[in-house]
C-alpha cells in the first residue's frame, strides 16, 4: 500500500530563471487574499497589454518589445500558479508543483 504524503503548505511558483524555486505560494492563505493577489497581477498585465496595444510598433525597439512580453508572461504565470492553488483548494485535491 502506497502511503500518501500530506499536502505541502508552500507551493513553488513556476520558475524559468533558476533551477530552484525561490517564490512560494502559501496554499493556506485566506481565499480573499489569494484572490486579491490574482486580481492585482491580472489587472496589471491587462493594463500593460492595453498600453502596448495602443502604441505603434515603430515607437519601440526590439529589446523593448521583448521586455514588455516578458513582463506580461511573468505576471500571467503568477496568476496561473495562484489560480492552480485556489482550484485545488476548491476541489480538495493537493496542488502539484
Amino acid at each position: 500500500m502506497k502511503q500518501q504524503l500530506p499536502p505541502r503548505r508552500f507551493i513553488p511558483c513556476t520558475e524559468t530563471a533558476t533551477d530552484t524555486p525561490v517564490l512560494l505560494i502559501d496554499s493556506d492563505a485566506p481565499l480573499p487574499d489569494l484572490h486579491a493577489c490574482l486580481r492585482e497581477r491580472l489587472n496589471a498585465a491587462l493594463e500593460h497589454l492595453n498600453l502596448m496595444a495602443c502604441s505603434s510598433l515603430p515607437d519601440f525597439a526590439e529589446r523593448d518589445l521583448n521586455n514588455v512580453t516578458n513582463i506580461a508572461r511573468i505576471l500571467v504565470q503568477d496568476v496561473s500558479d495562484v489560480f492552480r492553488v485556489i482550484e485545488h483548494r476548491g476541489f480538495d485535491t493537493p496542488p502539484t508543483s
